[in-house]
């Protein structure tokens, strides 16, 4: 007997904080996992224990105001050149996110190809903010025909790449975030010195910075003070902000 063959679609993973409670959701965070520059395969079901580890202190910091935090999982691991499809599966997630909450902000958090799509995604109506951590920027296309900036304006935006990453360019996220600043005041990027593409020094610190971040984005909590100095700092230095050891740990979520 012949089985009819379905398309693979986007999902949303389990979520983590007021969504899993009942409690009532006041805002979103997508957490848009890596990936590879092509592959049309499925990509696991289950987070990387990075986006988990992420997804739990996100669920600390935005503990008693609503926040629920989903990971998304991918049609395919791929980016897939022009198809951009993690970028598809981003927009289908905020979506998805107003359908399943109604009328709350959302923010876009990335890593590796999924910074990219979360960058690119950003133009979506609901997203307010968004959190790229090292994103892919291949080389060819970021400096000949690279990506636009405009969908960033009036969205709070946050990059952040180690120096030493040897998979994505750091100078490249540095250039977008360069002209997204022109178009758009509410942009910083921090710099973790000597650390590669997963961010293994300074996963704590990451994990702190992007939470706060998010906690202040979407409910308006005051921020840290190196995010503050961040967004108020013209380029360069606001787009090359170091990244300190132990950040996060007297911010009390």
């Amino acid at each position: 007997m012949l089985q009819k063959t379905q398309r693979a679609r986007a999902e949303l993973g389990k979520p983590v904080g007021a969504g899993r409670s009942g409690d009532s959701v006041n805002g979103v965070a997508l957490l848009l996992p890596g990936g590879r520059a092509t592959g049309r395969r499925r990509p696991p079901a289950r987070p990387a224990a990075a986006q988990r580890r992420l997804a739990r202190r996100l669920e600390r910091a935005g503990a008693g105001e609503g926040l629920a935090t989903h990971p998304v999982r991918y049609r395919h691991r791929g980016w897939n050149g022009s198809a951009a499809d993690p970028v598809h599966d981003a927009l289908w997630a905020a979506d998805e996110a107003v359908r399943r909450y109604g009328d709350v902000p959302v923010c876009l958090v990335g890593t590796d190809i999924g910074g990219r799509a979360a960058l690119l995604a950003a133009g979506h109506p609901a997203v307010t903010c968004v959190v790229a951590i090292a994103p892919w920027l291949p080389e060819p296309e970021a400096v000949l025909d690279p990506d636009p900036v405009r969908q960033l304006k009036g969205r709070r935006v946050l990059l952040v790449h180690g120096t030493d990453d040897a998979r994505t360019d750091p100078d490249l996220s540095y250039r977008l975030a360069e002209r997204a600043k022109k178009v758009n005041r509410d942009v910083c990027r921090f710099e973790a010195h000597t650390d590669g593409h997963g961010l293994e020094q300074h996963r704590a610190e990451v994990a702190a910075l992007a939470a706060d971040f998010v906690r202040g984005s979407l409910f308006g909590h005051p921020y840290a003070r190196p995010l503050t100095d961040a967004l108020a700092a013209p380029p360069p230095l606001g787009l090359r902000m170091p990244l300190a050891h132990g950040f996060g740990r007297t911010l009390g979520h």
